[in-house]
C-alpha cells in the first residue's frame, strides 16, 4: 500500500512511516468505517483489461450466469430480487484453478483464457491489499501476534457486480439497498460513481469514483474483534444516469466455524468488554434471517451490562 508522494522508505514495515500509517488507516476505521486507498502495484491497465472482462460476463445468457451456484448463501449469482443488481462470485479466487473453473462454467466450449488471468491477478492483488491493512489494524492495537491465525481462519470472495442505468439525470432508483458488511473486510472498485456512505450524523453522500483508487470497508466481523472500537459503515448504490456501473470487491470473511472473539489485548477498564465470541456461520444465521438490520450484531453477540 502507498500514498502518493510518499517516499517508499518510509512505508517499509517497522519504519516510523509505517507506524504512522498504521495509526492513520486504524483511526479511519474507527471514526468513519471505511477509507480510500491507492495500491500501486496494481496498474490501470488491469482495471480496464477487468471491466472489459466484466461486460463480457454479464452479457451472457441469464440461464449461463445462473450456473454460478454456492452452498453458502448469497456467495453464488444474484439478480432479478433486486432490479438493477445483477452479481456472480467467485470463492477462492486467489487459486488459479478455481477462477479457471468459474470461466469454464460461463464460457464451456472454449473458456476465456485472458479474463480467467485478468480475475486471478487482480483478486491475488487485491487479497496482498487486504492482508497488509489487517496487519495494519492488528498492529496498531498492539495485537499483532493474533493476526496470522485470524488470516488463516479467514476466506475471500471476489464478487463481480453490474447495476442497470435508469436513463435519467434528475431521478435517482436504489441499485443496491442500505447495509454494513458482516465480514472482515472489504475491498472495492467502481468506474461509475453511485457509491455512498452513511455518516454517523445521519446523513448520506456520495463517494467520488477516482481512477486506481480502493474503497475499504471495516465489516460486523471486524467491529466485533475490535470490542465496537471500529465502526462498520453503512453504505448503498443509488443509480442515476444514463450510465451502466460495473464494480468488483474482495470481500474477506471468517471461516463458517471460525469463532470471533476480542483478544484481550482490547479489553481494559475503559473498553470493558461488548461481543461474546460467536462462530461467524451462526452469526450470518441470525444476520440474514434479521435482514441486516442495524443493530444486528449487537442483538445477536452484544453483552449486556451486570452480564
Amino acid at each position: 500500500m502507498s500514498e502518493r508522494n510518499k517516499n517508499p522508505k518510509d512505508l517499509e514495515e517497522g519504519s516510523e512511516g509505517w507506524k504512522k500509517l498504521c495509526k492513520e488507516v486504524r483511526e479511519a476505521c474507527e471514526e468513519y468505517g471505511y477509507f480510500q486507498v491507492v495500491y500501486e502495484k496494481i496498474p490501470m491497465e488491469l482495471h480496464d483489461e477487468m471491466f472489459v472482462g466484466l461486460k463480457d460476463l454479464f452479457d451472457l445468457p441469464l440461464e449461463t450466469k445462473q450456473k454460478n451456484k454456492s452452498i453458502k448463501p448469497f456467495y453464488g449469482y444474484i439478480g432479478r430480487s433486486l432490479p438493477l443488481y445483477e452479481s456472480l462470485g467467485i470463492e477462492d479466487s486467489h487459486n488459479l484453478d478455481q477462477v479457471q473453473a468459474f470461466t469454464d462454467l460461463m464460457w464451456p466450449n472454449k473458456g476465456n483464457p485472458a479474463f480467467c488471468q485478468t480475475l486471478n491477478q487482480m483478486s491475488k492483488m487485491m487479497q496482498e491489499l487486504e492482508q497488509i491493512i489487517r496487519k495494519m489494524v492488528f498492529e496498531s492495537y498492539g495485537a499483532e501476534k493474533h493476526c496470522d491465525s485470524n488470516i488463516e481462519e479467514s476466506e475471500v470472495i471476489f464478487r463481480v457486480m453490474k447495476y442497470k442505468t435508469t436513463h435519467s439525470n434528475e431521478d435517482s432508483a436504489v441499485g443496491l439497498g442500505a447495509h454494513s458488511d458482516n465480514n472482515i473486510l472489504t475491498i472495492l472498485y467502481q468506474d461509475v460513481e453511485g457509491l455512498e456512505i452513511l455518516s454517523r450524523e445521519g446523513e448520506w453522500f456520495p463517494l467520488r469514483s477516482q481512477q486506481g483508487v480502493f474503497t475499504v470497508f471495516v465489516g460486523q466481523a471486524l467491529k466485533a474483534w475490535s470490542n465496537g472500537r471500529l465502526h462498520a459503515a453503512r453504505h448503498q448504490v443509488m443509480m442515476r444516469g444514463s450510465k451502466e456501473r460495473y464494480s468488483y470487491a474482495l470481500f474477506a470473511e471468517p471461516k463458517m466455524e471460525a469463532v470471533v472473539e476480542v483478544p484481550m489485548e482490547l479489553v481494559d477498564k475503559d473498553h470493558p468488554l461488548l461481543f461474546r465470541p460467536f462462530q461467524h456461520k451462526d452469526f450470518l444465521r441470525f444476520f440474514y434471517s434479521n435482514r441486516g438490520a442495524d443493530n444486528s450484531l449487537e442483538d445477536f453477540a452484544g453483552i449486556i451490562k451486570g452480564e
